[in-house]
């Protein structure tokens, strides 16, 4: 303000680019700093780290009594965190959550929500008190291991960081998402960081995939088996990103008349269940999962769901891996180590890199903790060596209190002393005048000495402090390793599944039915395999064309003389009442073309396919499985050219008849085996095409239908050529309409 009281303009011009990019700059910063990504010392963002240091304030240890949450929330409020208090009460819910957080740094009383997703109680309802962990993290944090500094107001002042003799970071995880950036940690098992950390010790260059051998990948609050490939985990930590894939535990309890139920006991980390429960009721009620009867809910404080399968023919492992894909009893976990390091600069780490990080920092705190006892034991000593002057000069020393007007000054200058010392002696209580006390005294000063000589012995020496390091850290897994019951192994190193389909008949209930299509292409599905379809009734105009007997767990092929196959489940066929359904709505069959042939597919079997052209080749089977509609187009066709013939290959040699009734016979191999195509010349047409195509065992004779009965021609030297020769005249007796059959 000037002296006339109107307000100073500060006013500079600057590109508004430049200023947003400032403050954004600024705000980004602080985010990034003050809110969202952990430090990699101790594992906490300030908000965690406000809630443990208030909490120790408070007094409260593991072995003494809680206190209300709302009081703890309003100190950290008051003090030290100036946001909502619903903002830090939730992150201290989360702290005391066991099946949340690994190894819990609250040990909470009363409501703290469960893993269906219920939120805890109002503050003023829960209680709360730190765990050993807790303690762990801020053991000698009142001896100078740490720096501090001024809290947001300046009354008061907080640790920039904990001394952290647990790795809170790897063994609990962390989760922010900051301004450009994130972090995601999950956590892992204490003991087995312990192991790389000594050995990280021992050897400070250790290889990634020794140090994943002892940090097998993470452990879970919640179980469940990861089944990752060991090289994808390696990996992971090598770059410090990736992503961990974990499945819930499940088991097969037998029941009566062979049938059974899955009994899940352990789900994936951070799904809720009542959630998980919900998805799995509405897949059910979409029939995404047919396989599947009834899931219900018997849980108490462990987690007990119960799957029950449509029938006993469902295969327990098909069942769970439909389930495994369709929801979340499969989840994928982030791994994501962006963190902040020493210099509060963010990075992402590898697992060495995190380790030595936090083994970096305990070195700090050892030789800080060492130095400032070693400034406590300096301090003593020398208020020791003033006592025991006085001890020796007894009788003088109370002389000069009793008949000096500035006994301390007389002190000082006859005895030589400190002003510190002085004080101490006039300090002393007439009790401590006696024998003993002088014996005490002389006790304490030469095991503070030695004390002291042992403190700058490992000031000075870099070896012994890394092994004392080593010792503490053991002394760490023994109380919180793999042998306690908080430290036990939950989340199981299982092996990568299989990448095998489920199969089609582990969801359908597998049933007999016969399959009926007509010329005009109405397709239906009778019950039972139908001996007699003779009075089977069809449209007017239309009559029967196809009859297959098959079940409803088969899938059915069809061949349209576009060249074009597609694929149909048995089970989704129209049911026998009425005419059934034209099949063109079930397939995009163009409607210049119809049906040629239909099959029910076999796997590993081969087909040989045929134009009207007189070409041809084989195919697998398995590879004119149509996974749309529109199917999948297979044999290419030439002007005026249609799709005639698909048949399944048996034996060793290929008839084929033309309409100008000439026969040839020439061996199977002959024939390409291609995926598509035009393929190749069977037989030599002056004019006309093919008229029909047979595959038969050489040795076994030619068979054709000849009236009323089968006739068989075994010698069939005159027919017999190469692939694309035109053939001789049929035998005589052959069937006026050129076919087979």
């Amino acid at each position: 303000m000037v002296s006339g009281g109107a307000p100073v303009e500060d006013i500079r011009e600057t590109r508004l680019a430049d200023a947003l990019g400032e403050r954004y700059l600024s705000y980004a910063l602080s985010t990034i700093m003050s809110r969202s990504l952990p430090d990699v010392r101790d594992g906490l963002k300030p908000v965690h780290r406000r809630l443990l240091f208030a909490m120790r304030q408070l007094k409260l240890d593991p072995n003494t009594g809680f206190k209300k949450c709302a009081r703890i929330v309003g100190d950290v409020m008051g003090k030290f965190h100036p946001h909502g208090d619903q903002a830090i009460y939730d992150a201290m819910v989360r702290l005391a959550q066991e099946f949340a957080q690994r190894y819990p740094l609250v040990d909470g009383q009363g409501n703290f929500g469960n893993i269906d997703g219920d939120n805890a109680a109002a503050m003023r309802y829960t209680e709360a008190r730190l765990t050993e962990v807790a303690q762990a993290l801020l053991e000698g944090i009142d001896e100078d291991t740490v720096d501090f500094r001024a809290t947001y107001d300046g009354e008061d002042s907080e640790p920039v960081v904990l001394p952290a003799a647990f790795p809170n970071l790897l063994a609990n995880g962390a989760q922010g998402i900051a301004v450009g950036m994130a972090t995601n940690v999950p956590p892992h098992n204490a003991g087995e960081l312990c192991d790389a950390l000594i050995h990280l010790i021992k050897h400070p260059n250790a290889a990634i995939e020794t140090l994943v051998g002892m940090v097998r990948g993470p452990d879970f609050p919640t179980g469940g088996i990861l089944v990752d490939a060991p090289e994808s985990i390696v990996e992971a930590y090598r770059t410090g990103r990736g992503s961990f894939r974990l499945r819930a535990r499940w088991d097969v309890e037998k029941l009566r008349l062979g049938m059974y139920q899955i009994v899940i006991t352990e789900i994936p980390y951070q799904v809720q269940k009542s959630r998980l429960i919900e998805k799995i009721a509405d897949l059910m009620t979409q029939r995404k999962l047919p396989f599947l009867a009834d899931v219900r809910d018997e849980s108490t404080e462990e987690v007990r769901l119960i799957l029950e399968p449509r029938n006993r023919s469902v295969e327990p492992e098909a069942l769970m891996e439909q389930m495994f894909r369709l929801t979340e009893l499969e989840a994928r976990i982030g791994f994501n180590m962006n963190l902040l390091d020493a210099e509060n600069t963010p990075r992402v780490m590898n697992l060495r890199d995190a380790l030595q990080a936090f083994l970096d920092h305990r070195h700090v705190v050892l030789v800080r903790r060492s130095t400032y006892r070693l400034e406590k034991i300096a301090h003593r000593l020398h208020i020791l060596e003033g006592y025991l002057i006085a001890f020796l000069n007894l009788d003088e020393v109370i002389r000069i209190i009793r008949e000096e007007d500035k006994p301390k000054q007389e002190l000082m200058r006859v005895f030589e002393l400190t002003d510190i010392q002085a004080e101490a002696i006039l300090n002393m209580r007439l009790r401590q005048l006696h024998k003993l006390e002088e014996m005490e005294l002389r006790r304490e000063h030469a095991a503070l000495s030695a004390e002291k000589a042992d403190l700058e012995d490992l000031l000075s020496d870099e070896e012994r402090r890394w092994k004392r390091l080593a010792d503490e850290i053991a002394e760490t897994r023994k109380k919180f390793g793999q042998k306690t019951q908080l430290g036990r192994r939950r989340t199981e190193i299982g092996a990568p599944p299989s990448a095998t389909v489920v199969p089609l008949e582990a969801m359908i209930e597998r049933e007999p039915i016969t399959l009926l299509c007509s010329e005009k292409g109405w397709i239906r599905a009778m019950k039972g395999h139908v001996a007699d379809v003779s009075e089977v009734k069809y449209k007017e105009g239309d009559r029967e064309k196809f009859v297959l007997r098959c079940e409803t767990t088969d899938k059915l092929l069809v061949f349209g003389t576009n060249g074009r196959f597609y694929t149909i489940g048995c089970d989704k066929l129209p049911g026998g009442r009425g005419m059934g359904e034209p099949m063109r709505l079930m397939i995009d069959l163009p409607n210049e073309h119809d049906i040629s042939t239909l099959l029910i597919h076999r796997a590993d079997r081969m087909l040989l396919v045929a134009s009207s052209a007189g070409r041809g080749f084989q195919i697998a089977e398995n590879d004119v499985l149509a996974q749309t509609r529109s199917g999948k187009q297979i044999l290419n066709l030439g002007q005026g050219e249609t799709a005639r013939f698909c048949l399944p290959i048996e034996g060793d040699s290929v008839a084929v008849v033309g309409k100008n009734r000439k026969l040839l016979v020439f061996a199977l191999e002959e024939l390409p085996v291609m995926a598509r195509g035009r393929g190749v010349i069977l037989q030599k047409y002056r004019e006309g095409g093919l008229s029909d195509i047979k595959t038969f065992t050489l040795a076994d004779g030619l068979t054709w239908i000849q009236g009323e009965r089968t006739r068989t021609e075994t010698d069939l030297t005159a027919w017999r050529g190469k692939r694309a020769q035109a053939g001789r005249q049929t035998p005589h007796g052959f069937p006026r309409n050129n076919r087979f059959s």
